[in-house]
């Protein structure tokens, strides 16, 4: 093993009895002492389907690291589940756990020298968490995805998480009965892993893959098939590897690593989150990216999957006709991704990609031909005019009117918002804003799903526009707007909107304005007062106090000196 392992600093150093003593008691024989030591950072809960059958993972790989000749060290790790909190209070913790996530393992790996961490998560912050860990800790790193849910089915269709917000929806217009309504809530989630679509969780599952930091074809296998596990054990023995020959997340996560991610994530409709996440690890591992990236990769790369939200597959359906690698082969081809970024395994994308196919199975309607794209440009739009003057995230796959100019709709929070929509309040052409739901003002930036949902499920969704400087769900499709900065608690213009002010939304030319003069602005800028902080202790609070713009990935240790 190289000469440079930190837990020589445990196993050999000048306090090494005190330090082996404590070592002998959780399984160290002397034979141990000198191999790496490698944390599993284990994201195991009950709280979420996501994470249910993850434990099984970790057994699995900590006995291959045996095997390996390392010395796995397994400790936990927390989650949140955003599909349970949505709606609620609690949803402000879910992006508030990314942070969590990311300082526990950090926290382990360092407080206790580990030689490389392998991490295994399935929910939305699962991913992000762990990738910003392993960035700051920058030692040889790999995840582990949970797993995709299969598909719930019901009348005839295949069903997901979406499918029961949005049936709410339904309902209230009074398009289901309550029986129906049941049916689709007992039936959209039939057993362990992540929402099925490509949501949040797939998305990031997907973009750590085409990084290098994850396995081929690891982040579209479903949570509950025999190839996960496999995919952990081999996982495993690709770390220590990565150990004895000092492969860094530093030489992984790289510019070109980073535009091949948001390449990938145009090509197969990706999370609106995505954004927010990449920009996030980039900014603690050094890497210069900005939202304006994310703008010039769009225009050049196609939309080649038809997956869900705005689409008809999921994502077990992406994995049986090429997964991932099928994509990036495609893009490969034709000039859109960079083949000699580096990989865990110490090869290069263009060698991982060598024997996939460049061209999608016949017969199948997954993934389209490059000729035939479901869209000529990517879906994720950045958006910038008076009323998100750093920047704003629009998700425009499925709109079939990317323009809308409407009346304000505004609204204080979430909830108020959703019950305006339940209520029949909200018409065709309307925009509705729902401000204070940013970074600080949540605190927490709260995903959006339940009210895009429900303006999907009353027949609104090419009629409504929404704006938020809070999230959306990687569930969310329709003309919305979110990560809007600067967000209305710090001042950013979308504070001073008033209702019945005009608002145009034009995803073409990536506008987003408020028909309101700069001197009115001024004159209600003049009479605005910053809102109280609404939790004085706790993490929220904590969150509230550090965190850094949308803009920049909503970040908490930004220049903390």
């Amino acid at each position: 093993m190289s000469d440079n392992l930190r837990s020589k600093a445990i196993t050999q150093g000048t306090q090494r009895a005190p330090n082996r003593a404590m070592l002998r008691a959780v399984g160290f024989g002397d034979e141990d002492f000198t191999k790496p030591i490698v944390g599993l950072a284990n994201g195991y809960s009950t709280i979420t389907p996501c994470n249910v059958g993850i434990n099984d993972l970790a057994l699995r790989a900590e006995a291959a690291f045996k095997e390996a000749g390392a010395m796995p060290q397994m400790f936990g790790t927390i989650t949140i589940s955003d599909g349970i909190s949505m709606g609620t209070e609690g949803m402000k913790y879910s992006l508030v756990s990314r942070d969590v996530i990311a300082d526990s393992i950090e926290t382990v790996c360092n407080g206790q020298s580990m030689d490389g961490v392998l991490a295994i998560g399935g929910c939305d912050k699962n991913m992000p968490g762990a990738m910003i860990a392993m960035a700051r800790l920058n030692i040889p790193s790999i995840f582990v995805y949970g797993g995709t849910t299969k598909p719930g089915h019901y009348d005839g269709k295949d069903l997901t998480i979406v499918s029961a917000f949005e049936a709410v929806g339904e309902h209230s217009a009074g398009n289901i009965d309550e029986a129906h309504l049941t049916e689709i809530e007992r039936h959209a989630c039939p057993g362990a892993g992540s929402c099925g679509g490509m949501f949040t969780a797939n998305t990031m599952s997907s973009a750590f893959e085409v990084m290098g930091i994850s396995l081929p074809y690891s982040s579209t296998m479903a949570a509950e098939d025999a190839e996960k596990a496999d995919s952990a054990e081999k996982s495993a023995f690709a770390l220590v590897e990565a150990i004895r020959k000092q492969i860094l997340p530093s030489q992984l996560l790289t510019r070109k690593a980073f535009e091949n991610a948001i390449s990938v994530i145009m090509a197969v409709g990706g999370s609106t989150n995505s954004v927010l996440h990449l920009l996030a690890i980039a900014n603690t591992i050094g890497v210069d990216l900005t939202l304006e990236d994310f703008a010039a990769i769009r225009d050049r790369v196609p939309v080649l999957c038809d997956l869900k939200p705005s689409g008809r597959f999921v994502i077990t359906n992406l994995h049986d006709v090429g997964g991932i690698p099928l994509v990036m082969k495609m893009l490969l081809e034709h000039g859109l991704l960079h083949g000699d970024t580096l990989t865990i395994t110490g090869e290069t994308t263009a060698e991982i990609l060598k024997d996939v196919p460049s061209t999608p199975p016949a017969g199948q309607e997954v993934v389209r031909p490059w000729d035939n794209p479901m869209y000529d440009k990517g879906h994720l739009a950045i958006l910038k005019g008076n009323l998100a003057a750093e920047g704003a995230v629009a998700k425009i796959s499925g709109v079939k009117t990317p323009k809308i100019t409407g009346p304000a709709r505004v609204f204080e929070s979430e909830e108020d918002c959703l019950d305006a929509i339940l209520a029949g309040k909200i018409n065709a052409g309307d925009v509705v804003i729902v401000r204070n739901e940013g970074p600080k003002g949540g605190p927490g930036m709260r995903e959006m799903l339940a009210p895009t949902s429900a303006i999907i499920g009353a027949g609104l969704g090419d009629s409504v526009g929404l704006i938020t400087d809070g999230r959306f769900s990687g569930g969310t499709y329709g003309l919305v707007v979110g990560h809007v900065a600067p967000e209305a608690a710090v001042g950013g213009n979308i504070a001073f909107v008033e209702e019945g002010d005009t608002i145009t939304i034009d995803a073409a030319a990536r506008s987003l304005h408020l028909h309101v003069s700069d001197e009115e602005l001024a004159k209600r800028r003049a009479n605005w007062q910053p809102p109280a902080p609404r939790y004085p202790r706790g993490v929220l609070a904590k969150y509230a106090k550090l965190v850094s713009s949308s803009s920049l990935g909503a970040v908490t240790d930004l220049n903390l000196s």
